[in-house]
């Protein structure tokens, strides 16, 4: 996999492509303060003040609005302070409200699936920035987007491409996981689809495999192939109650992305995946029963670096500003609740 293959999957690359034919998504410029806002390991989250408020420009220096102050048992007093984006915020507000109110929030490349466990509604959907910039800065998927999106090309030697950091909000849509597949596509050709949920037994699968197989191939021909920049690449698609198939996603052929049902090695040396494609079609895996059912690998990150420096006795503060911070946002809520019309 090389470096160019992974900037070729980025959304504002694709996206333009296959418009027509996945979820409608506005794609938003992140300024460098918010950048170094999400890779910084101080205050949790932003406070969203203006998140309600008539907005008029302002310039991308933020400013700080919300103060907690705490008194240790040692009788010194730290202060933690929530940052504001004024302007970036203005523009979030203003895409969520273009796509009806909810949306599906990721960076270039990827979506913080890691972090769901951290959102009150357990979900990636989001109605405003902090809900974002609290899915953002749980995810080590994100984190990794920000400093690390080439470390497994095999060109290390060559210079990294420079990237224009872009937030994607993507229309919030209820999709049904037994729905969604994932295509391994080499040389141009669809070798393989996998379930996508591979941590779950579907029983509509198996019995609708031959309508699922013709389905995506029939995609895949008619708007996929040879259109992408690249002859190998990961698309996942998704497909509704209707049989109707949308793209989801595009995604590196190598191993920085998840082969799930599938091994790296199978997909990359041939084998069964190769002999499948050249007799009748693509290698087509679900899991069959609930005995094969697997944990999701996402439980891994559910217990943050912060609970574990909690356990140990160290830095309460980020769990502390965390609980201050939804109170503050409860209250605000109550207040607006009760203000006279």
């Amino acid at each position: 996999m090389k470096k160019e293959q992974v900037v070729n999957c980025q959304f504002s690359v694709w996206y333009p492509i296959f418009k027509q034919h996945t979820i409608k998504s506005l794609i938003l410029p992140l300024p460098q303060n918010v950048i170094e806002y999400l890779l910084d390991d101080g205050t949790l989250v932003v406070s969203g003040r203006y998140e309600d408020t008539h907005l008029h420009p302002y310039t991308h220096t933020y400013t700080y609005t919300h103060t907690y102050t705490y008194t240790s048992n040692d009788e010194t007093t730290s202060t933690v302070t929530a940052p504001e984006f004024p302007e970036f915020t203005s523009k979030v507000l203003e895409a969520i409200n273009a796509l009806g109110g909810r949306v599906f929030p990721k960076l270039n490349w990827s979506a913080p699936r890691d972090a769901n466990w951290i959102a009150l509604n357990s979900s990636l959907q989001c109605d405003s920035l902090s809900d974002i910039f609290l899915l953002f800065k749980s995810s080590d998927f994100i984190t990794h987007d920000l400093t690390q999106p080439f470390l497994v090309c095999s060109d290390q030697d060559s210079p990294d491409p420079v990237v224009n950091y872009e937030l994607v909000l993507r229309k919030w849509s209820e999709l049904i996981p037994g729905g969604e597949f994932r295509c391994f596509v080499k040389e141009n050709k669809l070798i393989a689809i996998s379930q996508r949920d591979y941590t779950q037994h579907y029983q509509h699968l198996l019995k609708q495999e031959e309508h699922i197989l013709h389905a995506v191939q029939e995609f895949f021909s008619q708007h996929i192939q040879y259109k992408f920049l690249d002859e190998d690449f990961v698309f996942d698609v998704y497909r509704d109650s209707q049989g109707r198939v949308w793209l989801i996603d595009v995604n590196p052929f190598g191993e920085v992305t998840e082969s799930l049902l599938f091994s790296w090695e199978e997909l990359t040396s041939g084998g069964e995946v190769a002999q499948k494609k050249k007799d009748d079609g693509p290698a087509f895996r679900c899991t069959t029963s609930e005995v094969t059912v697997q944990p999701s690998p996402c439980l891994s990150y559910r217990i943050p670096r912060d609970f574990v420096d909690l356990s140990s006795g160290e830095d309460a503060y980020k769990l502390i500003d965390f609980l201050k911070l939804k109170k503050s946002q409860q209250e605000d809520s109550e207040e607006e609740e009760n203000a006279p019309q």
